[in-house]
């Protein structure tokens, strides 16, 4: 997804890069038809969130790109990459608005579920920046971060409500990562298989 949405912002200038870039991309999903995303029967309700950014990670307007992705139980139910609106000063800005998108989208599946009769409080928000956290808990330091958009505050009040509750994670546990930027082999089909993306064929 994040290879894809980085060669669209292209499509109206590319040059012999961009379409090496998407031959490279046809040739994987050649090479990986039988692979798909699994939901198993037995899995657990309980609702989770990764959030992750790449820090200036355009080369030409040095925006971020906000990844976020939730599963339900083992099952990988929503996802997203893009490019932040605004360029950030700084990696724990960069990460607490791709926070303040995963919380925003946790919220309107809460109310999915309960729609279904399921009621979630305080679904884990999993984030591998500790000052980004930090910006979720403390009053004090939102005092030295007016620069950073309001609307991005609201998570705030979202973890005081118990709605979610923002969490570290390790880096190389950070299931966002693949949504933001590009991970060397072993770290792709990691994260690729612990997000629930497996060769049916397999299981079958």
């Amino acid at each position: 997804m994040f290879v894809v949405c980085l060669c669209a912002r292209y499509q109206a200038n590319s040059k012999e890069s961009h379409f090496k870039a998407a031959k490279r991309i046809l040739k994987y999903l050649k090479g990986t038809s039988s692979v798909g995303l699994w939901y198993p029967s037995h899995s657990a309700i309980h609702l989770i969130g990764y959030s992750d950014s790449d820090f200036a990670g355009c080369k030409l307007d040095r925006k971020s790109t906000s990844g976020t992705c939730h599963l339900l139980g083992s099952s990988l139910i929503s996802w997203h990459s893009k490019k932040q609106a605004c360029v950030a000063l700084s990696t724990a800005e960069a990460e607490y608005i791709a926070v303040g998108s995963c919380c925003a989208q946790i919220l309107w599946l809460k109310q999915q579920l309960a729609d279904f009769g399921l009621q979630i409080s305080k679904v884990p928000l999993m984030c591998d920046n500790t000052n980004a956290i930090n910006l979720t808990k403390n009053q004090i330091q939102h005092s030295w971060t007016k620069h950073i958009e309001i609307r991005h505050h609201f998570i705030r009040d979202h973890v005081n409500n118990g709605n979610c509750e923002v969490k570290f994670v390790e880096t190389k546990l950070q299931l966002a990562d693949i949504f933001t930027k590009p991970l060397p082999k072993e770290m792709f089909f990691f994260v690729r298989n612990e997000l629930g993306i497996l060769d049916l064929h397999n299981l079958s």
